[in-house]
This record gives C-alpha cells, sequence and structure tokens, in this order.
C-alpha cells in the first residue's frame, strides 16, 4: 500500500520545513504532493528545495485561489492507493497516519475522517464559539447527508484513490469540507471515523479560516444536500 499525503499550502514559511519532515518520518511507503496555492511569504523559496528529492512532488499555483483548489490540483498527481489530505500548519500530526489508515487497511472502510471531538488523543484548548460554529456546521450536515460523524472540518479525510478520484470538487476554498462530505455520502461508500490529536493556532499564530468561511460552509451544506 502506497500513501498520496496531499498537503495544501499558503504562506507557511514557519512550519512547511517541520511539516515535511513530519510526515517523511512516518514510517510507511508514501509520496508528498505539494500544492503552494500562490505564497507570498518566503513560502515558495523555501519548497525550492526540496524539488529533487524522490518521493515530493511540488505544483505551484499562479495565483492564490484557496485549500479547495489546491487539492484539486493536487488529486490529478496522485500515484498512490490511499489519498489523505493534510494541512502544512502543525494543528495536525502525522503521526496519527496509522490510526486512520486501519479501516482501509483492514478492508472496512473506503473513506475515515478524523475529528478532533473523540479518543484519548491531546487536544489543545482554543476558542468556544469555534467550537460553536464547527459543532453547528457538523450538525447540519449531518441532517442533510443522514450521517451521524462528529467534525466535518477536520482536515483529515482519507480516501481510496478510487473513490476520491470519483468525486467531482468545485470548492475553491474552506467549502470543500462539507462539499466532499455530502458527495461521499451520496456515494454509499464505507465511512469511518477515528480520534485524532489536535494542536490548534491561534489567529496570532497563523490561523487562517474565519467567520466567512463558516457561512460559506453551510451554504455548500444546503447546496450539495438539497440542490442537488
Amino acid at each position: 500500500m502506497k500513501l498520496s499525503v496531499l498537503v495544501p499550502v499558503y504562506n507557511e514559511k514557519d512550519t512547511i520545513d517541520e511539516i515535511i519532515k513530519r510526515i517523511q518520518d512516518v514510517d510507511i511507503e508514501k509520496e508528498i504532493i505539494i500544492v503552494d496555492d500562490f505564497s507570498t511569504d518566503g513560502t515558495r523559496d523555501i519548497l525550492k528545495k526540496y524539488e529533487s528529492i524522490k518521493n515530493i512532488c511540488i505544483i505551484y499555483h499562479e495565483k492564490n485561489i484557496g485549500k479547495g483548489a489546491a487539492v484539486r490540483s493536487a488529486i490529478k498527481h496522485i500515484n498512490g492507493d490511499v489519498a489523505l489530505i493534510q494541512d502544512a500548519d502543525l494543528e495536525y500530526d502525522p503521526q496519527d497516519y496509522k490510526v486512520l489508515l486501519k479501516p482501509i487497511l483492514s478492508g472496512q472502510a473506503d473513506i475515515v475522517f478524523g475529528t478532533r471531538f473523540i479518543g484519548s488523543q491531546p487536544h489543545r484548548v482554543l476558542f468556544f464559539w469555534h467550537y460553536v460554529g464547527n459543532k453547528l456546521i457538523t450538525f447540519l450536515s449531518n441532517m442533510f447527508t443522514n450521517l451521524n460523524l462528529n467534525d466535518v472540518e477536520c482536515c483529515y479525510k482519507v480516501f481510496r484513490k478510487e473513490v476520491l478520484e470519483s468525486i467531482e470538487l468545485e470548492q475553491n476554498r474552506f467549502g470543500i469540507e462539507p462539499e466532499i462530505t455530502a458527495k461521499a455520502a451520496k456515494g454509499n461508500w464505507r465511512i469511518f471515523e477515528v480520534g485524532v490529536s489536535y494542536f490548534g493556532r491561534t489567529y496570532v499564530e497563523g490561523k487562517k479560516i474565519g467567520w466567512r468561511d463558516g457561512l460559506q460552509a453551510i451554504w455548500c451544506i444546503v447546496k450539495y444536500g438539497i440542490i442537488r
């Protein structure tokens, strides 16, 4: 089994070296597909030193489009049997890969979602209203998909290659989270959920998602849950 790690990146010069190191340190056969979404903080200059490394593929967007667009670009380059989405900001720990992959490797699942809200892994305590907003978005998503997920907005989503390639994604920004959930539900795939660790950032530390993305997520839930 070969794992394809899809890493959307935007302005992460302080964390990009470390996340690549942590991914490489995981004892799994893998390729790393990094999509730089037109970073302007020096991230691109750092990425150039990885261009010659055998298991790393780097794609550069010519303008900033968003996380969803970066994931779509990465999907086109998948060579592995299983694909996993990994943010570059160190909020999520690659040491969780093995627990995320277990349901797929055992033949029980086609898709595995991570969740920050169950399990015994460590979780940084942060914003109450972010928690409330996340729970609201997850609740609405579950209403329309008839799933019982705990954390639709969790970065970690793992797919068998053929499953991910069969899902046509449209959203450019963080709307990709509810979109991919709705489309996965409609595909009648076997979906599992496992607890993962979470080391969230504050806005001072570089967190990018905001309340407008929450509103967009709600619109996407309706769009892909009812209208389509």
